[in-house]
C-alpha cells in the first residue's frame, strides 16, 4: 500500500466490513491516534438534503473570515481527495497514502468499516494542518455515525426526509430522532424548518441536552428577492443582525435555506458583528459544492444533480426549470440505488422528460435499469435502458435538448469523469463505494 491506488484499493476493500453504526470503534481509533479531534474547533452537520451544500458554504464563510477551515464531505464525485479539504484545497495523494498506512497499521485489530477509516483520517488531517475550525458533514444519520465522535461548537440539522429508512427507521420522527443524536449538552443547534413530527423531535432533544435551539423561520429569516440560473439573491436577519442583498452562485430556492443555515451557524462560531459582513458576502459568493445542478457541459447543455431520495427530487424539478428554456423539455438520465425509493424519486421527474434513459452506475448496491424501467411504466412512462452511464450520455446527448443526469452520487460521478476526461465508465479506483453517503 505504498501508492496511491494501492491505497484506494485497500479503503475499497474495506466495504466487505459493511456499514456498521456505532461510536466503539472510532472512539478507540482516535484514542490510538492521540485523539487529534480535540486539536481543533468543529460545526457538525447532519440532515436528509442540503447537508453538503450547507458545509461548503460555511467552510467558505470561515475562509474569507481569514480562518484556516477544513471540510470534510461524503461522498465524493470523481476523486476520493474531494472528501477533504483544507483552506479549499483538496487533500494531496501522498498524504491519503500516508494517513490510511499510518491508521491501518494501528488499526489492523478492530476491522474497522470504510467510513471509520476515512474519519479518522480527516480528523488526524486537520489536526496535522493546523485547523482551526473544521466543519464535518455525517455520512448517515448522526447519533451512531463515525463523525459523532467529535465535540463541536456548533451543530446543525438541516432538512429532514425519509432515506436510510433500513438504517435510521421506517418514520420520520425515528429519522429525526436519529439525526437529533449530534445534539450536545449546551452546544447551540441551528436546524432548518421541518415537518412538525420531526420538529418536535428536535426540540424535545435541544431542551433535554439544554442546547440553545435557533430555527430557520422563527429565530432567522430568509427571504429571496431575486432568484434564476445565475443564482440567488436573498436577505437574512437574526436576532438585530441583518444583511440585505447576499449573493449566492447556485441556483434553486432550497439553496437560499442552505446559506442561511450556514450564516447562521457561523455567526454562532464566530462574533456576529458587522465586521464580517464582507466575509458572509464574499463567503457565500464562492460557494459552488459539486453535483447540485452542475453545469458539466454546454454542446448541449448537460446538468448533473445528486438527488437521491423523493424529496430532493422534488426540489430538484423547480431548480432545474430555472436552466431551461419555457416549453423545453430535458432529456433525462437516472441511476439510482436499489434500496432507494425508486418510484418517489421518479414520479417528479419523468413528466418534465422528452425522454427518459435508465441506467446504472458500476456500483453492486444500483438498481438495475430495468428495474427502474418497470418503475417508470408503472406511473405512466417509457423510457431507453442504457448499461452504463457513459453509453446512457451517448443516447441522451445525440440532439440538442438539455441532459439531466440524477439519481445518485454515483451516477453524476460517471457522467463527469466521462465527459472531462472522455474515457468510458468509471475505474474501480474512482468508483470508492457510496457507504454512509448522504444520511
Amino acid at each position: 500500500m505504498n501508492n496511491y491506488e494501492g491505497t484506494i484499493d485497500y479503503l475499497y476493500g474495506l466495504q466487505r466490513h459493511g456499514i456498521k453504526l456505532g461510536l466503539r470503534n472510532i472512539t478507540e481509533i482516535l484514542s490510538r491516534l492521540g485523539s487529534p479531534q480535540e486539536a481543533f474547533n468543529s460545526t457538525h452537520i447532519a440532515g436528509t438534503n442540503g447537508k453538503g451544500s450547507t458545509a461548503f458554504a460555511l467552510a467558505e464563510l470561515l475562509g474569507a473570515s481569514g480562518k484556516r477551515a477544513g471540510l470534510f464531505t461524503s461522498p465524493h464525485l470523481v476523486s476520493f481527495t474531494e472528501r477533504l479539504r483544507v483552506g479549499g484545497e483538496e487533500i494531496a495523494e501522498d498524504d491519503v497514502v500516508r494517513l490510511a498506512s499510518v491508521i491501518r497499521e494501528s488499526t489492523s485489530d478492530l476491522n474497522p468499516t470504510f467510513f471509520e477509516v476515512v474519519t479518522a483520517m480527516g480528523f488526524q488531517y486537520f489536526g496535522e494542518q493546523g485547523v482551526r475550525w473544521a466543519v464535518v458533514e455525517t455520512g448517515m444519520g448522526g447519533r451512531l455515525d463515525a463523525t459523532n465522535s467529535l465535540k463541536p461548537s456548533v451543530t446543525v440539522i438541516t432538512s429532514i426526509a425519509l432515506d436510510h429508512k433500513e438504517f435510521l427507521g421506517e418514520g420520520i420522527e425515528d429519522i429525526a430522532r436519529e439525526k437529533a443524536g449530534i445534539i450536545k449538552e449546551g452546544v447551540p443547534a441551528v436546524t432548518a424548518p421541518q415537518e412538525p413530527a420531526a420538529l418536535k423531535v428536535l426540540r424535545s432533544t435541544a431542551k433535554r441536552m439544554g442546547a440553545p435551539l435557533y430555527i430557520a423561520g422563527e429565530d432567522f429569516t430568509y427571504n429571496i428577492t431575486a432568484h434564476g440560473p445565475d443564482g440567488i439573491t436573498f436577505n437574512y436577519e437574526s436576532e438585530g443582525f441583518s444583511l440585505e442583498d447576499l449573493s449566492l452562485s447556485l441556483s434553486g430556492e432550497y439553496q437560499a435555506l442552505n446559506a442561511a443555515l450556514a450564516v447562521k451557524a457561523f455567526t454562532l462560531m464566530i462574533d456576529s458583528s458587522a465586521a464580517n459582513e464582507r466575509a458572509i458576502r464574499d463567503g457565500l459568493s464562492l460557494t459552488r459544492p459539486p453535483g447540485r445542478l452542475e453545469r458539466i457541459s454546454d454542446d448541449p447543455p448537460v446538468f448533473i444533480d445528486g438527488a437521491h431520495n423523493p424529496a430532493a427530487s422534488r426540489a430538484l424539478v423547480g431548480a432545474l426549470k430555472e436552466h431551461i428554456k419555457d416549453g423545453e423539455r430535458p432529456v433525462i438520465i437516472i441511476g439510482a440505488m436499489s434500496d432507494k425509493d425508486l418510484t418517489g424519486i421518479l414520479e417528479p421527474l419523468l413528466p418534465l422528460a422528452e425522454g427518459i434513459v435508465l441506467t446504472a452506475p458500476g456500483y453492486g448496491r444500483a438498481a438495475a435499469p430495468e428495474e427502474l424501467l418497470e418503475c417508470a411504466r408503472a406511473l405512466g412512462y417509457d423510457g431507453t435502458v442504457a448499461p452504463t452511464v457513459a453509453e446512457a450520455l451517448k443516447v441522451a446527448m445525440q440532439g440538442t435538448r438539455p441532459v439531466l443526469v440524477t439519481g445518485s452520487f454515483f451516477t453524476i460521478g460517471e457522467a463527469k469523469e466521462a465527459l472531462s476526461r472522455g474515457r468510458g465508465p468509471l475505474s474501480r479506483v474512482a468508483r470508492l463505494g457510496e457507504w454512509q453517503a448522504a444520511g
